[in-house]
């Protein structure tokens, strides 16, 4: 044999042995890819739900740490190889999760991508005062920063309004406020064209008294059209909550008023001023801007409890002071029976 045959058959050995490594190396990657493929797409370990919390900033191998140390997933390399291997390491979005029990790390994954963070939830209750709102927002865990927006009395829509975790105090504020001027707008529009003001801003003064006056919801138009009823007629509200806004800016007074209040002159007290207070007393919700805006048809100018948590109306004072003695006469048997 010549020595070039013996190095042709040198070639021919060599090249075989790299083409079965090469074959190796592709069956291992194969076998490799579909024992992880496996992995990523079979339930988890979790058999509770948990939550898992990523901050803005955090990379694929945090975020693979903070899984594993939950309990989420079972091997952070896998989570890490899986994200790169889908392209998604750009697209997973800081935010808090719930991770469900038995959640894949495909399922982990397309969970964070999509960015389905918890949502929380924060009521501001119609009738509170923008003070009393205020710090519930403040005392939110779940908001952040500092609250630096100090909007007025009345500026604020009472509601409940959803956020992810990590969202400012002043952003949630400012939904707010944006939500009380959307509102005004579209009912203003809608407004009845005998009404006893001409701007917005009475609207929200009105509404703000009826909200304090009842808590049935059918009321409210009632309640507004007494109040619109006097201020045509150019009698005064005489609304209680108007007195003690007065005395305490909406802070409860825990005890009733005293005569010496009633006459007391102050810019809020509707027996001693005409007219609406100079603010609103408090943040009325859309329902009660709305029956400011559109009263009832009703010639009633006075109503009186009527013991069962809703009130009972009249035209007349001598028919409000019979609904009165009557009112009194459910006080005096309530105190007796208790």
């Amino acid at each position: 044999m010549t020595a070039e045959r013996r190095r042709g058959g040198a070639i021919r050995s060599f090249l075989s042995f790299v083409a079965g490594l090469f074959l190796l190396a592709i069956l291992a990657v194969g076998v490799g890819g579909w024992f992880a493929w496996r992995e990523a797409s079979r339930p988890g370990p979790l058999t509770k739900d948990v939550v898992v919390l990523f901050e803005p900033g955090d990379s694929v191998a945090s975020m693979a740490k903070d899984l594993g140390e939950a309990g989420a997933i079972r091997y952070p390399e896998l989570f890490i190889a899986t994200v790169r291997a889908r392209g998604d390491a750009g697209s997973l979005k800081a935010g808090e999760y719930k991770i469900p029990a038995g959640a894949s790390v495909f399922d982990v994954i397309d969970l964070v991508v999509e960015g389905k963070s918890i949502l929380h939830y924060l009521t501001a209750p119609e009738g509170k005062t923008t003070q009393q709102i205020l710090r519930l927002v403040s005392e939110d865990e779940a908001l952040a920063g500092e609250l630096t927006l100090a909007p007025a009395e009345g500026e604020l829509l009472p509601e409940t309004y959803a956020f992810t975790r990590g969202r400012t105090r002043d952003e949630i504020v400012k939904d707010m406020m944006d939500a009380q001027d959307a509102a005004i707008a579209d009912l203003w529009d809608r407004r009845a064209m005998d009404l006893p003001f001409s701007t917005p801003e009475e609207a929200i003064i009105l509404a703000s008294i009826v909200e304090k006056e009842t808590g049935v919801a059918d009321e409210r138009p009632l309640i507004a059209a007494v109040f619109a009823n006097r201020l045509k007629k150019k009698m005064r509200l005489q609304s209680d909550p108007t007195i003690i806004y007065g005395l305490t800016k909406g802070e409860p007074l825990g005890r009733g008023l005293r005569v010496s209040e009633i006459e007391k002159a102050t810019p809020y007290n509707t027996y001693v001023i005409n007219g609406l207070p100079p603010t609103p007393i408090a943040n009325p919700g859309r329902a009660a801007i709305e029956a400011a805006l559109n009263p009832a048809d009703s010639d009633a100018l006075y109503f009186v409890a009527d013991g069962t948590g809703g009130h009972v109306f009249a035209a007349t004072l001598d028919d409000h002071n019979r609904n009165v003695a009557q009112w009194r006469r459910i006080e005096r048997e309530q105190r007796e029976e208790g």
